[in-house]
């Protein structure tokens, strides 16, 4: 069996690299605060996707925030849609202020009638996973931007 003899440099590299990673990681409590979304949404789509809803925000620490939803975005995609009883799981969570804002989106779809759908979106370190089922019809595929309001 061969023995590798790496340079004292590199042993050296390889511990800087890690005290690096450790140090932009930031803390281990961070984001580490769980909330989920109960929503009902409902929308269009002709080039110019356009949905609408409200749902309310949980959070583990006893904190709640009833907020009113958007979904904006274009591309080739054609279709109305209802989804009630959607969930959703946040991430990279500190406090339920957190959650309001504008996450990125990208989805593509094609489903009839009762079709399930998930989707996950992004704003800066928190991300949310979205799931549900609905009805109505859609297809194609959309990008834009979900929102979220407190109301």
């Amino acid at each position: 069996m061969h023995k590798i003899v790496r340079p004292a440099w590199a042993r050296q590299f390889s511990v800087i690299v890690l005290i690096a990673a450790a140090a932009l990681s930031g803390p281990a409590q961070a984001g580490s605060l769980d909330c989920k979304l109960k929503f009902t949404i409902s929308g269009w789509a002709a080039f110019y996707k356009r949905s609408s809803g409200t749902g309310t925000i949980t959070c583990a620490n006893g904190q709640s925030m009833r907020v009113r939803l958007e979904a904006r975005g274009g591309g080739p995609s054609v279709g109305k849609s209802t989804i009630k009883n959607g969930k959703g799981e946040f991430a990279g969570v500190n406090d339920i202020r957190d959650v309001l804002g504008s996450y990125i989106s990208a989805e593509a779809q094609a489903g009839a009638v009762k079709a399930a759908k998930g989707q996950v979106v992004t704003k800066g370190e928190v991300s949310l996973a979205l799931s549900g089922t609905g009805e109505g019809w859609e297809i194609g595929v959309a990008f834009g931007k979900f929102s979220i309001y407190r109301r």
